[in-house]
């Protein structure tokens, strides 16, 4: 919608929105986690679902959330960020200007 290629998330053919908030049939989506708690009933998951877009997106946290993708950094609270750490096993977050440490940072087999 931002980039002005339809009017509405559900006339959008990529979006997840027309099963997830107007039960229409999709094969390739399956529920997760976090929609299931969205409500007891089909048809309250997708009134909440629809809810979660009826306030637009606060512009200081968009901008947050494309820095966040454009520097490939974790978006999130400080304890969200310190269980990255320790999955990654390393340091995540902004940080200073300037060119990298030279620190390896991998996921540890879980």
């Amino acid at each position: 919608m931002r980039a002005g290629m339809v009017e509405h998330p559900a006339q959008y053919r990529w979006s997840s929105y027309a099963a997830n908030a107007q039960g229409v049939d999709n094969a390739i989506i399956q529920p997760h986690e976090f929609y299931m708690s969205l409500g007891k009933t089909p048809e309250a998951r997708q009134a909440a679902y629809r809810g979660l877009f009826e306030t637009a997106i606060n512009p200081d946290e968009l901008d947050l959330i494309r820095a966040s993708l454009h520097s490939g950094t974790p978006l999130g609270n400080d304890r969200f960020k310190r269980q990255i750490e320790s999955v990654a096993g390393c340091t995540v977050g902004f940080s200073k200007r300037g060119r990298p440490l030279n620190i390896k940072c991998s996921l540890k087999a879980t």
